[in-house]
């Protein structure tokens, strides 16, 4: 009996994370409200209380649950490579493959950047970075060829390379940019990530 009342307990709760989603995404957080997010899960206003205790427990759910990071670091913790350009053009090829053009990937990060300024992104962190470390603790070595950066900074400028591509692919898709523009790939931007912009010379 009670494993029965548990498992409807689940997916009650699920049920009204996934109809917040998609309302989110849909029309933005500020405009989403709790009245609609329980008529569209099919349940009753005060029963959506009984699993969150407003709006912002909800979303706070769904950045850990939902959020981009999340999507990525699964991704490429298990992309081959010996040397950090290896593992950077690897990692490419196995985002662009998994990922595509999804516009919800960058919209949550619209929703916490600009409805609430970064609040969650401490429990983010918390969440985040132990998986991100060992990602990049392989290459710091002296036969990696990386030089000496602290850690924390590698994986912000990493994972903020892909973050900052993403985010100028959602807003570079009108047919009257010039096809440069909207064509690049996330293996060309990863380049530049590599190699910067100025040209070695000896």
């Amino acid at each position: 009996m009670t494993e029965d009342v548990l498992t409807k307990g689940e997916l009650t709760r699920k049920s009204i994370e996934d109809t917040a989603y998609r309302l989110f995404l849909e029309q933005g957080y500020s405009a989403t409200s709790m009245r609609q997010i329980a008529e569209q899960a099919g349940i009753a206003l005060g029963s959506i209380y009984n699993h969150f205790a407003g709006k912002d427990e909800i979303f706070q759910e769904l950045i850990i649950d939902q959020h981009p990071y999340l999507k990525i670091l699964p991704i490429i913790q298990n992309v081959p490579g010996n040397s950090m350009e290896e593992f950077i053009r690897n990692s490419a090829y196995a985002l662009e493959e998994e990922l595509g053009d999804d516009p919800a990937f960058i919209k949550l990060i619209f929703i916490e950047a600009v409805e609430f300024k970064g609040k969650h992104f401490q429990k983010l962190y918390d969440t985040l970075f132990p998986q991100a470390l060992p990602l990049l603790q392989r290459f710091t070595t002296s036969e990696s060829g990386v030089r000496e950066i602290p850690l924390p900074h590698l994986v912000r400028a990493f994972v903020g390379s892909i973050m900052s591509f993403y985010l100028t692919q959602y807003l570079m898709t009108s047919p009257d940019l010039p096809s440069e523009l909207r064509e690049m790939r996330l293996k060309e931007y990863m380049d530049i990530f590599l190699h910067g912009i100025l040209e070695v010379k000896e």
